[in-house]
């Protein structure tokens, strides 16, 4: 693998300050967003990736003004993603500093967003991010689900990103709702089977507690690793630490 493996802070945004919680649910509060960006800017990170994790279920669009503070604040690719339904958005999103924009429940009622955003913008401004948990009942083992992870879809996770593939994405985040913020590690059979079905990046999210855990993450498929805890409440020198073990595992990494 000769590309570098990109490692990605996420900010999940609510109200104006960045939270985290296990599971999707129990959220704590862990700072100021644009803060935290200027921090992991200096840190070395590769990217940031900003989501405003309650623009979907309170029906609105995410906070362009805090967007562009957060976006002043940083100098690599900021990824935004919450409550984006249009090109409208989109477009907001581009001007107020967003470099890429990720969409989750508008894509699954809408797949049409996709292809509009693609052909609009191309491929490289469009993430698919897929939140699923593991079903018995679907084909793949995978579900996916919305509204940050609250409600079940009935459509099977593998199926999803390969038509997403088809629409245009020009990467996809997997969110693994089983191991999100539990610290136990990144779900890998998940990745293993989206990385089987798709040809585009990966960005795998969920689960990581320690540098070590990244490595098995990029082995079984992903080109970019993303963690939110680990970050927020680890010491400053973290993201040196993770390119460290993923450096250590034989995967090159930006320096």
């Amino acid at each position: 693998m000769s590309t570098a493996i990109r490692v990605i802070p996420c900010l999940d945004v609510n109200n104006g300050r960045v939270v985290k919680g296990v599971n999707f649910e129990n959220l704590q509060d862990a700072g100021d967003p644009s803060e935290l960006a200027h921090r992991y800017n200096a840190a070395g990170a590769d990217e940031i990736t900003f989501l405003d994790v309650t623009a979907t279920t309170e029906n609105r669009e995410t906070t362009y003004e805090l967007v562009n503070t957060t976006a002043k604040e940083v100098f690599i690719p900021l990824t935004v993603g919450g409550g984006i339904r249009s090109v409208e958005h989109v477009d907001q999103l581009l001007r107020n500093g967003a470099d890429k924009v990720s969409v989750s429940s508008a894509a699954v009622s809408n797949p049409d967003l996709l292809n509009e955003i693609s052909t609009t913008w191309g491929a490289q401004v469009l993430v698919l991010s897929l939140d699923a948990k593991a079903n018995p009942d679907m084909s793949s083992g995978y579900e996916v689900m919305v509204k940050g992870g609250m409600e079940g879809t009935g459509l099977d996770a593998i199926a999803w990103v390969k038509e997403a593939e088809e629409r245009g994405v020009g990467e996809i985040l997997i969110n693994s709702i089983d191991a999100d913020g539990t610290r136990d590690g990144f779900d890998l059979d998940m990745i293993r089977a989206i990385r089987a079905a798709v040809s585009v990046p990966l960005i795998a999210s969920g689960g990581a507690g320690e540098p070590a855990h990244f490595p098995p993450a990029i082995e079984a498929g992903a080109t970019a690793v993303l963690a939110a805890s680990l970050f927020h409440y680890g010491p400053d020198d973290m993201i040196d630490q993770v390119k460290q073990a993923i450096e250590a595992a034989g995967f090159p990494v930006r320096r």
